[in-house]
């Protein structure tokens, strides 16, 4: 199937335009205590895995879209350059519901079900200097991507979340569309 380009302009991400995603997570000084401000997780499903994340080629542009079910996940650049997420938000759907009249999916590795992102529902943003974000449970990302060849990530999320809770949407076979963000 021959691809359509779907070009998106990333915005800057700020607290209030990616809240439906989950929270963007600036710097803090010492000694403040625990609030809204701080990344609101959820690690209960497993035992907690951060580690640092090194990524090759990642350019800016994406088919496949991932999300998942039962961990909040949190990236962030390691050396506070600019770099840019795909993302929708989560449509997983409990049990007894109808998703919305949207077409219901189970996932292979969750075994949750969900309704497939909206190629028309697809944001890009910008996320740079010292701030993470912190990925709501079931919110749909892409990323992280970058311009350079190689770049280094921290990464909090379980330690069998890509084995039993990566699920994947693939744009590119099931819409005929690969996303590229543009500034």
């Amino acid at each position: 199937m021959e691809k359509t380009i779907r070009k998106l302009k990333a915005i800057e991400a700020t607290a209030e335009n990616f809240a439906e995603y989950g929270q963007l997570i600036g710097a803090t000084a010492d000694g403040v205590e625990f609030g809204d401000e701080d990344a609101q997780l959820d690690l209960s499903n497993g035992i907690p895995r951060l580690y640092i994340l090194h990524i090759e080629n990642r350019a800016l542009e994406f088919s496949k879209i991932t999300h998942h079910a039962r961990v909040t996940q949190c990236l962030g650049s390691v050396d506070r350059e600019a770099w840019y997420l795909g993302v929708a938000k989560a449509s997983i759907v409990a049990e007894g519901e109808n998703g919305g009249g949207g077409s219901l999916c189970k996932s292979e590795s969750g075994g949750h079900l969900y309704v497939p992102p909206s190629v028309d529902k697809i944001r890009a943003f910008r996320i740079s200097g010292a701030k993470f974000v912190k990925l709501n449970k079931g919110t749909w990302h892409a990323g992280p991507l970058f311009r350079e060849s190689a770049r280094d990530f921290y990464n909090l999320e379980l330690t069998d979340t890509n084995v039993v809770d990566h699920t994947s949407y693939n744009f590119g076979e099931e819409n005929g569309v690969l996303f590229h963000i543009e500034d």
